[in-house]
């Protein structure tokens, strides 16, 4: 009796891991869906609830897609940086920056191809400033990057000419037309290239996370530094390497944005720290780093812009800030569950 008492009990334990197993792997699936079906479903600024409002249609569907480029493009570089242990908090200046840098040079005459490649390399520049700041002069990431924060921000507001809130174009000097090409013009089912080469990247990053070396030694770092150096692994230039992916991607970031306004704002990406680290942790990242997942914190992204764009039809401006802290709370509590759950098996 005792016996068959054992093993009723122990397949409950086993019926109950594979619950919350299955409920970890697929949940940020599940509030993606709900998000999109709650949009779909109710238009309060119209006064009525529950009718078909034109969230989920083809064009709604495009622009959003269209307008999700720098996050998911920043989010995924990110994400390889948080498993790593590692956190930025400059991205969104750095995005900035490079809106303003590659606008300056579209609207100065360089040709498109020429002012991205330079952008990219001013990103590995800024990556490469974090990455010195936090490995070489051991300042804490929080400290360091929000110094960085600034100092990138305060950059890009020098550039743009008195008198300007962003570089554009004039009647003397118009902005040219081709600045648009990348992020609005249709290459691909009603998508621009920006959207392509963002899942591009996308691609490569979540490759770079699950086959290659510089995942799992990511992955090592955040789990144990110290065990990492002691299996042989140069933890400063695994970091450093990532700080600088990071700076790229906000990069490619900042470009997609300016080619999307067609100018550069040297406060465009205020507020993409919060919104990758949102992402992240909706993913299942832990903030202390040594698990996560590329993919699904591109889940969690779409979350983002998905509540971003429902809310503008929902509720005052006022109160979006509000709801999207809120979402930030309710990642960071539900990250804190997944990650004590972790531990206690």
């Amino acid at each position: 009796m005792d016996t068959i008492k054992k093993d009723s009990l122990r397949l409950q334990l086993d019926r109950s891991a594979v619950l919350r197993s299955n409920i970890k792997r697929y949940y940020i699936y599940v509030v993606l869906a709900l998000i999109v079906f709650v949009f779909s479903v109710v238009k309060l600024d119209q006064g009525s609830l529950f009718d078909r409002g034109q969230f989920l249609n083809p064009d709604s569907i495009i622009n959003l897609l269209r307008s999700a480029v720098p996050i998911l493009t920043v989010s995924a570089a990110f994400t390889l940086l948080m498993i790593s242990g590692y956190i930025d908090l400059s991205v969104g200046s750095a995005m900035s920056l490079s809106a303003v840098v590659f606008s300056w040079m579209i609207l100065n005459g360089f040709s498109f191809l020429p002012a991205l490649f330079i952008t990219a390399i001013v990103g590995s520049g800024l990556g490469f400033i974090n990455g010195y700041l936090v490995m070489k002069l051991r300042i804490t990431p929080v400290i360091a990057t929000l110094v960085t924060l600034s100092l990138f921000k305060g950059i890009a507001l020098l550039i743009v000419p008195d008198g300007l809130s962003a570089i554009k174009g004039s009647a003397d000097k118009p902005m040219p037309a081709f600045i648009n090409f990348y992020a609005r013009k249709d290459v691909f089912l009603g998508l621009p290239a920006a959207f392509w080469v963002a899942v591009l990247l996308i691609i490569i990053l979540i490759i770079v996370q699950r086959k290659t070396i510089l995942g799992k030694y990511a992955t090592a770092i955040g789990g144990n530094r110290l065990a990492a150096e002691l299996s042989g692994i140069n933890t400063v230039k695994i970091v450093w390497l990532l700080y600088i992916i990071v700076g790229i991607f906000a990069a490619l970031a900042g470009t997609a944005r300016a080619s999307y306004m067609s100018l550069g704002d040297p406060l465009s990406g205020d507020g993409m720290e919060t919104d990758c680290i949102i992402a992240v942790l909706l993913g299942g990242t832990a903030f202390s780093g040594g698990e996560g997942s590329v993919a699904k914190t591109i889940i969690g992204a779409l979350i983002i812009v998905c509540v971003t764009i429902g809310l503008m039809t929902v509720i005052p401006a006022y109160w979006q800030t509000v709801a999207k802290g809120s979402v930030l709370v309710a990642a960071v509590v539900l990250n804190h569950l997944l990650v004590r759950e972790k531990i206690k098996a």
